[in-house]
């Protein structure tokens, strides 16, 4: 199933170019807590399951273009991302990379990018106004977890999968002797993390260790992997995340970016397309404000 939030933060299952509102099958109090509404609706996924599965009987169709998708989730409480997971990509950066040569995600672990950040597919990658820093694409699966989870060993981590996304982790490079800020904050710009353009549950991605993950900037191929190639996989970060803290319904984790990183600016598009799961295309814009802290 394709769950989706849209417009002002509703909930929907997307079939082919329809959407069915299913809003009316969450508790009314979550208009009180619009942005909770996904959250909501995977912890308590077992209850409402079956209702949402009759989607067409009880949803309002509305035709997916007229729609506006927000990010596939657009409150998780944590966004988790893993530095360093493909091999192709380890050293393409060259005296920009902050990962130290040679170590992984398996070594590095992982680091936040603020939820504030994301966007979904009806929305565009903002860059600070009239910055001339190097801004990067990088092209990842992103995983929903589905419930609490503390301590998962990887063996039983897939239980507490409920779904995938698609993920573009937008990142400001550091300029060396210049310009190093954190990485968190690099990649925490408003828009810097797209979402979307849904979440696919788990039981339509039977493998999603072998998916094609790919990425364009103005139609040209930029970047070309397979989940396969991942170094940490999806059963270990669970558990790697899970052993510094509680994941949360919710959570997304990003799992890393192949080979292909490089710039984009505004008047570009960017598309992002994961095998099984799905595709986005956003516009590059400049922020229309100056910040008083220009970057």
């Amino acid at each position: 199933m394709k769950i989706a939030s849209f417009n002002d933060f509703r909930v929907g299952v997307v079939d082919g170019t329809d959407l069915y509102d299913m809003t009316g099958a969450l508790p009314e109090f979550l208009a009180e807590l619009p942005r909770q509404r996904v959250n909501w609706l995977v912890a308590n996924w077992a209850r409402v399951q079956a209702r949402f599965a009759q989607y067409r009987e009880t949803g309002a169709p509305l035709p997916l273009a007229n729609v506006t998708l927000l990010a596939a989730n657009p409150a998780p409480q944590h966004v988790f991302a893993a530095p360093a997971n493909y091999r192709k990509h380890i050293g393409e950066l060259g005296d920009r990379a902050v990962t130290k040569a040679g170590r992984t995600a398996r070594e590095q672990g992982f680091f936040l990018k603020a939820p504030g950040s994301l966007v979904g597919a009806g929305g565009a990658l903002l860059l600070p106004k009239g910055s001339d820093r190097r801004f990067d694409h990088e092209s990842e699966l992103a995983v929903i977890v589905a419930k609490e989870a503390r301590n998962v060993p990887r063996e039983r981590a897939m239980e507490y999968v409920f779904g995938y996304s698609c993920l573009i982790d937008a990142t400001m490079r550091i300029e060396k002797g210049v310009a190093e800020e954190e990485r968190s904050m690099r990649k925490s710009f408003e828009s810097f993390t797209p979402l979307g353009p849904w979440i696919v549950t788990a039981d339509e991605v039977p493998s999603p260790g072998t998916l094609a993950n790919r990425l364009w900037v103005n139609g040209e191929l930029k970047q070309s992997a397979n989940t396969s190639e991942m170094i940490v996989g999806i059963g270990e970060l669970v558990e790697l995340v899970s052993s510094v803290l509680t994941l949360q319904p919710g959570d997304v984790i990003a799992t890393g970016t192949p080979e292909g990183v490089g710039p984009f600016a505004p008047g570009d598009e960017v598309r992002i397309e994961i095998e099984g799961v799905g595709a986005m295309t956003l516009p590059v814009r400049e922020c229309e404000v100056r910040s008083p802290r220009p970057y």
